[in-house]
């Protein structure tokens, strides 16, 4: 029987050149810190959830973190969700927390960037501090975060969420983790930070926060703050928005302490 290219068929089941685009590959991005110290983050090289970004609430939520670090961070329990290259958590390591955890989507891709990252900068870390890496979806159960704190625990004191509201239809499901993370104390915070880099779905985004009062929750906004330029910059909207990173405070209400 004649080989398929003794028929001129040789050709046939091969993709032509230039076909499949080619895979992006990671990049790096750094993060200066307040005390003059620079973090140098990998980011996945494409990615549908925008792991390839180092987001603009995720530099403002680590400055915002590292400026109140004494009433944050030191000696306390931090988890932070949607962290992507997860410069918060490492900063809230470096900064002294007892025990950190960086969580992201349960993405292969997601969470393997999220180790290397926590990997090289393990030399900046207090040996007293433990970071952990786990993959994490919003609203779902939240013992195997639980595993990771010290005994007697009962909760995390800080909860990171920079640059997560956005995803409006996930709201119920933040509020969810929320509610089975944050320590049940008065000192207990969710730090919320965010920019509309789509303004017109403003009012969706912004309806976290009632909905976050309906729950349990008190909420207060902390800063309003303006970066130089837009992370997505042929994005139609107001530029103006799309520069501004709004912050809030969220804690337990004092009826349900």
């Amino acid at each position: 029987m004649p080989e398929p290219e003794d028929l001129g068929f040789s050709g046939l089941f091969q993709d032509p050149e230039g076909f499949y685009e080619p895979e992006k590959q990671p990049t790096f991005a750094e993060h200066h810190m307040l005390s003059g110290q620079t973090l140098r983050v990998r980011l996945v090289g494409s990615h549908p959830l925008y792991g390839d970004l180092l987001w603009n609430a995720g530099r403002i939520s680590s400055l915002y973190i590292e400026e109140k670090a004494r009433d944050l961070v030191e000696g306390k329990d931090v988890l932070e969700i949607g962290a992507a290259a997860g410069v918060p958590s490492i900063v809230s390591a470096i900064k002294g927390a007892r025990t950190v955890i960086m969580t992201d989507y349960p993405d292969l891709d997601l969470v393997q960037n999220m180790r290397e990252n926590a990997s090289s900068a393990a030399s900046m870390i207090p040996a007293q501090t433990s970071l952990h890496v786990e993959g994490y979806k919003w609203g779902a159960p939240v013992e195997p975060l639980f595993a990771y704190l010290p005994s007697g625990a009962t909760g995390f004191d800080l909860l990171i969420m920079a640059d997560v509201i956005y995803s409006h239809r996930e709201h119920e499901n933040l509020i969810k983790t929320m509610q089975q993370t944050l320590k049940k104390s008065p000192d207990a915070v969710a730090l919320v930070v965010f920019t509309p880099y789509q303004p017109w779905l403003l009012p969706k985004i912004a309806n976290f926060f009632p909905l976050a009062e309906e729950s349990g929750f008190q909420v207060t906004k902390v800063f309003e703050q303006m970066v130089d330029k837009v992370l997505f910059e042929n994005d139609p909207g107001d530029e103006t928005l799309r520069r501004t990173a709004f912050g809030y405070e969220i804690r337990w209400a004092k009826e349900q302490l």
